[in-house]
């Protein structure tokens, strides 16, 4: 829902009510996973997506329709036969959605909400789903303060809990309770959306390849920030406006920020004496992915000069050189598209091969939320 929420910000500042539809549940071949959300506005405005197209129709209505009652639904939408005006998803899989009514009124917290993702601060916020509570009912949950009530005081509590918890791992998904918030009951189905802090993506090396990574970073959620010593080169106009760009040593930069297990970092400068001591702070951090540009020639001279600095083979297996998947490309942009699908595959552990090569489930199940 993140891609959506500034549509549902402004709408929520001019005081127009709209429909929300967040996908809570899912099974088999989805080809949206929980969280993915889709908004219908003033005007009959429509944002995003949960299904990619098959049921959206459908969701229309139906968020339309919460708007006039007042009153939150819950949708199941499976397979769609052979009619092709069947309303239903055609990969086999199964979705459900809770749509629901959203304004000043019905869920007040909803601003602080869409600030806290604008400012990258964590926030979860529960709704119920099913059960006794109010279907719909929405509790915002921050690391030290919450807003908003799903109608019991033990209720709130355990969720809560069970928020911070979630948070902490940047996971979405939902928690059954007793009506008081009794663990081992399954009453009230509460959905848990967490909404962290976006990844990080570090590229470091403003070439011209850089400009196109850090476009396709932003285009995937990443925060990107691009960093070089160069001042010549770390030109702000050179970059899309949702980079960050630093002049600073890249190694500096590196050992004075905030690295966690969901950053990459492309090095795109194939420079010794920038590489070879950023490499050496990168290999010690928890990041997820550490691409580096350059030749297997020029990668051996690095491992060797890595080794004489006291790099061992463990930290060194990490490096993914030459960076990207083998895709033939040539310019900045499929260099970048390489580089995306590189990091796409080991986000979610794809084997990088042809879909049409491979069985199994196309979708694998989703762990987790970034």
């Amino acid at each position: 829902m993140r891609e959506i929420l500034p549509a549902l910000n402004r709408w929520y500042a001019s005081g127009s009510p709209f429909g929300l539809a967040t996908v809570v549940a899912v099974s088999r071949s989805a080809p949206r996973g929980p969280g993915a959300a889709m908004a219908v506005g003033p005007d009959d405005q429509v944002v995003g997506s949960v299904s990619g197209g098959c049921v959206e129709g459908a969701v229309f209505d139906l968020a339309k329709d919460v708007v006039e009652s007042g009153k939150a639904q819950l949708e199941t939408f499976g397979y769609s036969d052979e009619d092709a005006f069947a309303v239903g998803l055609t990969c086999g899989g199964e979705i459900t959605l809770l749509v629901r009514p959203v304004s000043a009124a019905i869920d007040p917290s909803f601003g602080q909400v869409a600030a806290s993702v604008a400012e990258h601060r964590p926030v979860v916020v529960a709704t119920v789903v099913d059960g006794p509570a109010r279907r719909g009912g929405t509790l915002a949950v921050w690391p030290d303060s919450v807003a908003g009530s799903l109608g019991d005081e033990g209720l709130d509590a355990a969720v809560t809990d069970d928020a911070r918890g979630e948070l902490a791992q940047g996971a979405t998904g939902r928690r059954h309770y007793g009506p008081g918030g009794e663990r081992r009951e399954d009453d009230v189905t509460v959905f848990l959306q967490s909404f962290a802090p976006p990844p990080r993506m570090l590229v470091f090396g403003a070439i011209d390849f850089a400009a196109a990574v850090a476009r396709i970073g932003a285009f995937l959620g990443y925060r990107v920030t691009v960093c070089d010593a160069r001042p010549v080169f770390a030109d702000p106009r050179r970059f899309p406006d949702e980079a960050e760009v630093i002049v600073d040593w890249p190694h500096r930069y590196l050992g004075g920020t905030e690295v966690d297990d969901r950053t990459v970092m492309c090095v795109l400068t194939h420079d010794p004496k920038f590489d070879v001591p950023l490499l050496e702070v990168a290999l010690r951090s928890p990041a997820a992915y550490i691409g580096v540009m350059g030749s297997r020639r020029t990668h051996e001279d690095r491992l060797a000069r890595l080794r004489d600095n006291g790099v061992d083979e463990a930290e060194l297996s990490r490096l993914r050189s030459p960076i990207g998947l083998d895709l033939g490309a040539r310019t900045p942009e499929e260099v970048a598209v390489a580089i995306a699908a590189e990091i796409v595959a080991l986000r979610w552990g794809g084997s990088g091969a042809p879909l049409g090569d491979t069985v199994g489930a196309i979708h694998p199940p989703r762990l987790k939320s970034v």
